[in-house]
């Protein structure tokens, strides 16, 4: 198994960012096999959708819906409502799977891989991307 970390800022802000040229070119010219993502923080997840149109906006939309930013939360340390983004994993999971066919991503037309971090206090993120060949 191939494996290697990326290192991304995503700021001061709740953030949907699109890896999916970083996992390209981490692919290319491999062959067949399976990219496997993972996220080693407490508070981000991966998400594969469409990006551009909306969608990505809307995401962080429905999480503020589902996981308010208010004082509800046990996990209270840090910003105000910082305890949902510990609990944002269980709704967009640490980690993602893709099949590469021929050296390029599987995906459909519209799908993006996207790391999402709600976690305002914390700008640096590691993925680990693992190729596991066919």
């Amino acid at each position: 198994m191939d494996s290697e970390i990326l290192h991304f800022r995503t700021g001061g802000e709740e953030r949907v960012l699109d890896i999916t040229r970083d996992c390209a070119v981490f692919v290319s010219a491999r062959g067949d096999g399976l990219l496997h993502l993972f996220v080693p923080h407490a508070t981000a997840g991966i998400a594969i959708i469409e990006t551009g149109a909306g969608s990505d906006d809307d995401l962080l939309a429905a999480l503020a819906d589902l996981l308010p930013a208010d004082d509800r939360w046990r996990h209270r340390h840090g910003s105000p409502g910082h305890g949902r983004s510990h609990v944002m994993p269980a709704l967009v999971p640490p980690y993602a799977s893709v099949p590469v066919l021929g050296g390029r991503l599987a995906l459909g037309t519209w799908q993006s891989i996207c790391l999402v971090d709600l976690n305002v206090d914390n700008h640096d993120r590691d993925v680990r991307l693992s190729f596991l060949a066919h």
